[in-house]
């Protein structure tokens, strides 16, 4: 163990004073690289553990959207992937009447899973548009260190189901 002598001390030579702060500075220096070495493996966790819930919720969304248009004839089926993030949608148009002339109806459904922020967490989320009305604009976002996979694949069938139910109750009127 070192000794520390102040700096002050009448009895240190210039000699001894140089030494100590080389001894300082370097003990800083690994301090500092350690630091780094832990932040930088805390990074790459997170990326890994971002991109490994984001594959799995990204497939769920796709088989779950996929099955839409067994379900309501017209919608067509489509990947999201890009800045909006990873995921899937479902859209139709329709044709009607509307105060006696002709018009045109949009829906659609849109689940992605965000990319990955400068927070630890994952973040998913949808919109919807029914009949060209938004009907539908929800985020939810876990902690990646304790992220249940289950709860969100819950949320994501709640929405679907959601979306469902106001299409088909628009749709009828």
């Amino acid at each position: 163990m070192m000794k520390t002598i102040s700096p002050d001390d009448d009895s240190m030579t210039l000699d001894d004073k140089l030494q100590q702060a080389i001894q300082r500075g370097e003990a800083r220096a690994r301090e500092r690289s350690e630091h780094d070495v832990r932040r930088q493996m805390n990074a790459e966790e997170i990326r890994r553990l971002h991109s490994t819930h984001r594959l799995h919720l990204s497939e769920y969304i796709e088989e779950s959207l996929k099955k839409l248009p067994n379900h309501l004839p017209g919608f067509r089926y489509e990947t999201v992937y890009g800045e909006r993030g990873w995921g899937a949608a479902c859209s139709r148009d329709d044709f009607g009447m509307r105060e006696g002339t002709r018009a045109n109806f949009f829906s659609r459904v849109e689940i992605t899973v965000r990319p990955q922020s400068t927070f630890p967490i994952l973040e998913i989320a949808t919109k919807g548009t029914v009949r060209n009305k938004e009907a539908l604009s929800r985020s939810q976002y876990q902690n990646l260190d304790d992220l249940d996979e289950a709860a969100l694949k819950e949320i994501i069938d709640g929405w679907i189901v959601q979306f469902v139910e106001q299409y088909t109750t628009s749709s009828k009127q």
